[in-house]
């Protein structure tokens, strides 16, 4: 026999067994088109286990899944709800056969089974586009796992499965799974609904508890991947044993209990985050009890976060608050009082292969523990109820569009799966005010809530403190939570407290979450937006204290009219234009006289006219300095200086030519003379001056920079340039050199008559000049700041006086109170005398 042979007798062996228990006894309701129900009533039976077998074992509150039961309830419910309903599929009648699902232990037999015909075989078949097997549609299993192995199944034949809280994404994967659609959003929202609590709370140090199945291992690394792009920290990750079915432990996975739960009490993460059935959870939240680990914040996957065995052990609520995710809450109008209501004996079965009993529908004393928990399923609301009651209401509303239905009637036509698959897939009604249809992945985007465990029987054990829109991945409306805590504070669940504004992270250990806080130092200035972790250099034109989350602009530093300073430059500036245009008055209404030319006649005005102008020019000094501005403090003023300077030198030059080198050098003398020698020479220094100017400009910039002051950083210095004091050496050489020309040449002509001996007045303007310069130059080299501006105008205002005062100064003092000394034969006197005295 070949493989193929030996595996269709597998299968005809496996079948032939199902039948046998199926003959035994089934929950099964006939009916036109028959739907399959998956759920998970017990876990610690093996098979298949339909209603009135599940007489056999004792129905026990740990044996019994009261969830499972209730979703049961809930198909049974929506399809004589369907049957009951004229307009929907009149003269049609739907029918089920439902099959326990023993918690992932029974997911194969129920597959082929339903994929069976009503003789229980499966044949082996080419083609099975005209293979009508025993069911039209499957509605469940529960969870992850088990969907996957029946879709594995279903999906060859395009039977369609409709899961009502399998949420795993890969369910999603049509090329995969083209037969499966869920009433309930995937994993994805799931995950997003969770982040975005941890989030809004600031809860970034938490912890991770998964089951070691599927879904525990899927879910958790959804969600460390989601988390780590959020700055949310895992403190630890731990597997949860899984205990035997009915909740005995070994002592190996006692003691890992143990240690998990020590583990929490050791751990400053406040936050525990559960992925796992609600089967592993018992023996778990009993050693929490034990070790009296309090304060915690639980967050329910949605396996658990509304299991109505858990919340009854009212101790739970010394461990902390509990805080899960699951589906809305949708009423269902009589459910209850169905859920709880003994059933009638059914119809009998129709067209059956066997002559079996027919269906009681009816389990006692499993019917008496869901009685025990009806006021809790009550109050908390229809939530997965809705999932499976949507679920059948949509292959009814397939069938109503594939058999042509109308208010007279339906045809009774012969449904082949892949024909209903894709009228599930079109369906888009609306159920108890909410609209049902399927989006692109085969899901229903229902809302999703959170819900907070309360132990007051007056009210919702599960109530909804929160929803999740899927369509806008947004979780809203956070309101009234009840913390287990002093005050109802928040928990805090922080590896590091935050740091304070202006504060770095420096990363302690592997988590980003857990930090010291640094102080920004002065000068630099924390954007958490760019880098939490480093402090950034504020601009060079700003700055900022310690600690601070943004750059102030510096106070710039420069020369202003209300400063004590420079209001008394300014009164000196003022002073000297004021006596400099009065010496320009008095020489210019005693031009003829002696000592107006004796002191140089024309080239005195050539002198007076840059003195006058300088001083207009002082409040360029003042005010923020602009590229004008800096042109005239290293052009203008150093022009006028050379005028004066060189006009003083050739003026000491040619007295000293007429006493004492006329003789010598007559014919030299009288080339000075005769070609203007003296405006020659203040030209040539002027058009020298210039060029040394121009080049200075050139090499530096006239245009102003700023700097920040080293005494204080808060400010900065505006000023027309950092090198300005090199610029000044460079503009003011040919001034001292001429400085100490015309010193020199004064110094020779000392023994000049007494009108014509300058050598004092010329000596002290030019050794003032030069020591100021020096003195100004040598304090711009260790020192900046404004009060360079302010010396700078200083010096430059006192040259300005010592050259009025200082050599013109005299001049009319004789003129205005020695009159009689300002004649041609007091001169005419003197002049004899002298060289009376040579001789």
């Amino acid at each position: 026999m070949g493989p193929q042979g030996r595996a269709a007798c597998s299968l005809l062996f496996l079948l032939q067994a199902l039948a046998e228990l199926a003959d035994n006894s089934e929950f099964f309701l006939p009916g036109d088109y028959l739907l399959g129900g998956l759920f998970t009533l017990h876990a610690n039976v093996k098979g298949i286990v339909h209603l009135n077998y599940l007489k056999v074992p004792k129905c026990k509150e740990y044996e019994m899944k009261v969830l499972g039961y209730n979703l049961m309830q809930a198909m049974r419910f929506a399809v004589e709800e369907i049957n009951n309903d004229s307009s929907l599929l009149p003269d049609v009648l739907l029918g089920y056969e439902m099959v326990d699902s023993c918690y992932m232990s029974n997911n194969v037999q129920p597959a082929l089974y339903f994929l069976s015909q009503d003789d229980y075989f499966l044949p082996i078949q080419e083609d099975y586009s005209q293979y009508v097997p025993r069911v039209v549609a499957v509605i469940g299993p529960d969870n992850s796992e088990s969907a996957k192995t029946v879709a594995n199944f279903l999906s060859l034949f395009l039977l369609p499965q409709i899961t009502y809280s399998a949420i795993n994404d890969e369910l999603g994967n049509k090329g995969k799974f083209p037969a499966v659609l869920r009433t309930v959003p995937g994993a994805d929202h799931q995950m997003e609904a969770m982040v975005q609590m941890l989030l809004h709370f600031r809860w970034n140090w938490i912890v991770v508890l998964a089951s070691g199945d599927d879904y525990g291992r899927e879910n958790s690394h959804m969600l460390s991947q989601r988390l780590a792009h959020r700055d949310i920290c895992i403190a630890f990750q731990e597997t949860l044993p899984t205990p035997q079915p009915n909740q005995t432990m070994t002592p190996q996975d006692q003691e890992r209990l143990e240690a998990i739960v020590g583990k929490l009490q050791q751990s400053t993460a406040r936050v525990v985050v559960v992925f796992s059935p609600e089967l592993a959870l018992h023996n778990l939240f009993r050693e929490v009890l034990r070790q009296n680990f309090t304060g915690a914040v639980w967050i329910a996957s949605e396996s658990w976060a509304i299991d109505p065995v858990l919340h009854n052990l009212t101790e739970l609520q010394r461990a902390g608050t509990f805080l899960g995710v699951t589906t809305q809450s949708v009423p269902i109008p009589g459910f209850s009082e169905f859920r709880v209501r003994r059933s009638q004996l059914g119809r009998p079965a129709v067209n059956r292969s066997s002559g079996g009993a027919n269906c009681n529908q009816e389990c006692d004393s499993c019917l008496n523990t869901t009685e025990s928990f009806n006021s809790i399923l009550t109050l908390s609301g229809e939530r997965v109820v809705y999932s499976v009651y949507s679920a059948v209401y949509a292959v009814a509303h397939a069938l109503h569009s594939l058999l042509g239905c109308s208010q007279s009637g339906c045809r009774k036509d012969v449904v082949y799966p892949w024909q209903l698959l894709p009228e599930i897939w079109k369906v888009n009604f609306t159920l108890l005010g909410h609209q049902i249809f399927f989006n692109e992945q085969g899901d229903l985007s229902l809302h999703l809530e959170i819900i907070q465990w309360q132990w007051d029987l007056s009210q919702n054990p599960f109530r909804s403190v929160a929803s999740y829109q899927p369509s806008k991945r947004q979780l809203k409306h956070i309101h009234d939570i009840s913390w287990n805590t002093p005050n109802n504070t928040v928990p805090v669940s922080m590896c590091s407290k935050n740091c304070q504004p202006g504060q770095k992270k420096k990363p302690v250990g592997l988590h980003p979450c857990c930090f010291e806080c640094i102080d920004c130092l002065p000068g630099t200035f924390l954007n958490q937006t760019l880098d939490e972790f480093d402090c950034q250099p504020c601009p060079s034109s700003e700055w900022s204290h310690r600690k601070d989350i943004s750059c102030f602009k510096r106070q710039l530093a420069f020369l202003e009219w209300d400063e004590a300073p420079t209001i008394v430059v300014v009164m000196l500036a003022v002073l000297g234009f004021l006596s400099t245009l009065a010496i320009v008055i008095i020489f210019w209404r005693h031009v003829q006289t002696p000592v107006v030319r004796s002191a140089g006649g024309p080239m005195c005005f050539l002198m007076l006219a840059p003195l006058l102008m300088a001083y207009t020019a002082v409040p360029v000094y003042v005010g923020p300095p602009t590229a004008s501005s800096c042109l005239f403090r290293q052009g203008f003023f150093t022009l006028c200086f050379t005028i004066c300077i060189s006009c003083i030198t050739v003026r000491s030059f040619q007295i000293v030519c007429v006493f004492k080198m006329a003789r010598r050098l007559p014919r030299a003398y009288t080339c000075w003379g005769r070609y203007h020698g003296p405006y020659v020479s203040v030209a040539s220094f002027v058009m020298l001056k210039l060029v040394i100017v121009a080049s200075n400009m050139l090499a530096t910039t006239t245009m102003p920079t700023t700097r920040a002051d080293p005494d204080d950083p808060r400010v900065m210095i505006l000023s027309c340039n950092p090198n300005y004091h090199r610029g000044l050496l460079v503009n003011a050489s040919l001034d001292l050199l001429l400085a100490v020309l015309g010193f020199g040449f004064a110094y020779m002509g000392k023994e000049l008559p007494t009108n014509y001996n300058e050598a004092k007045f010329i000596t002290f303007c030019m050794v003032f000049y030069f020591s100021s310069s020096v003195f100004l130059c040598t304090f711009m080299a260790v020192y900046s700041g404004v009060l360079v501006t302010i010396l700078d105008l200083l010096v430059t205002v006192l040259n300005l006086l010592g050259i009025s005062l200082g050599y013109f100064g005299p001049k009319c003092y004789v003129i205005l109170f020695y009159p009689e000394r300002n004649t041609p034969a007091y001169f005419n006197s003197v002049i004899q005398g002298y060289t009376m005295r040579k001789d």
